[in-house]
């Protein structure tokens, strides 16, 4: 199964709007067959090792870290493939969040007498989809909001000024955050403030560019900034200007889609714009902004993780904490669950989740 997950992860990038997935075939103790899904390689990963196996695949154990699709969607369902191939047993992390599987490939491929056992390495399968969980359930993207602060919580030395706060391993983290995640999402104050690129600067391949979406109620985006400058179909702004604004066709004229939504007052609703990123197959969103926009976010119940980089450092008089919430809004007290602490480089990472986006999907284990 730790190979299965280690192949699964190469479709990183590369199979959404799908699962991420990766299938081992083993027989006498020996690896007869493997492979992983990416969208434009439409094959199944379990597909690619029946393959890979030939004929070999009779009497063998299939390992895989979702379960074998039961119904026709852009390829024929796995589970028949499992069948007529003569595989004896199938071990699977995960039930298969999607609605029209859910437990139905379990069921088809133990009416045909091959056993089943599900649960190995749950955990890690379900971290590994879960932006897919929560999109093929609610046609929403998966939001994680990443920021990087000082041990008294702030994020800036002053109010405005661009100011690097953790360490290299921290921002090659960070850069893998971005790699797995279809949009970035940021204000236009950050952009007005450090004028970031947002791009995906692991060099690994992706199946579609990461979209750069901007907050920008006033359409206050600089033609001459990073974003601007090097938009190739890929930046995206949210607002509240009219469509028949002069600004509005300027960026729309330099590449960059112009989206008017809903709100209240001068903001965007984040709702909506969570709305329209799910209408476009984004599954998986990394909030990075300034305290207002983590404040707003939060404040909305739009954050699914938290992921926090924690430099040994204090700024003290500084007052740019992580989140500042919205003018007289209360906020109940929302807590973490699943949360884990790690070193990264100088620097500690939090993680923590809002929610369960698998629910009543969770894998019970039976042998």
């Amino acid at each position: 199964m730790s190979r299965a997950l280690e192949l699964a992860s190469r479709g990183v990038a590369l199979a959404s709007p799908n699962p991420i997935v990766g299938a081992v075939i083993v027989r006498a103790g020996r690896v007869i067959g493997e492979g992983f899904h990416t969208y434009d390689g439409r094959k199944h990963a379990e597909i690619v090792a029946l393959e890979r196996a030939g004929a070999a695949a009779l009497g063998a154990t299939l390992y895989v870290n979702l379960e074998p699709c039961s119904h026709t969607g852009r390829t024929g369902p796995c589970s028949r493939s499992i069948i007529a191939a003569g595989i004896k047993r199938v071990v699977a992390a995960i039930r298969d969040p999607n609605p029209l599987v859910a437990g139905a490939g379990f069921r088809e491929l133990r009416g045909a007498g091959i056993e089943v056992d599900a649960g190995v390495a749950e955990a890690e399968a379900r971290a590994l989809n879960e932006s897919f969980a929560k999109w093929i359930r609610t046609r929403l993207p998966f939001v994680t909001l990443k920021s990087a602060m000082t041990l008294d919580g702030k994020i800036a030395a002053a109010r405005g000024q661009e100011t690097s706060i953790t360490s290299p391993a921290s921002r090659e983290a960070v850069q893998q955050l971005r790699h797995a995640s279809d949009a970035i999402l940021t204000g236009i104050g950050t952009v007005l403030t450090d004028d970031p690129l947002l791009t995906d600067r692991t060099g690994l391949p992706r199946r579609r560019s990461l979209l750069r979406v901007v907050m920008d109620s006033r359409l206050r985006l600089p033609l001459r900034s990073a974003l601007a400058k090097s938009a190739r179909g890929d930046v995206l702004i949210f607002t509240r200007a009219s469509p028949n604004s002069a600004k509005f066709s300027v960026l729309s004229r330099a590449g960059i889609e112009v989206v008017q939504l809903p709100g209240r007052g001068e903001k965007p609703d984040l709702h909506a714009a969570l709305i329209e990123l799910g209408k476009r197959e984004i599954l998986g969103v990394l909030l990075e902004a300034g305290s207002e926009l983590n404040g707003a976010a939060l404040s909305a119940g739009i954050i699914d993780k938290i992921a926090l980089f924690i430099a040994p450092k204090i700024f003290g008089a500084s007052d740019v904490a992580w989140a500042r919430w919205p003018h007289r809004t209360r906020i109940a007290m929302q807590a973490l669950r699943s949360m884990a602490c790690r070193q990264s480089g100088a620097d500690i990472l939090f993680e923590g989740y809002f929610s369960d986006v698998y629910g009543h999907y969770r894998t019970r284990r039976k042998n």
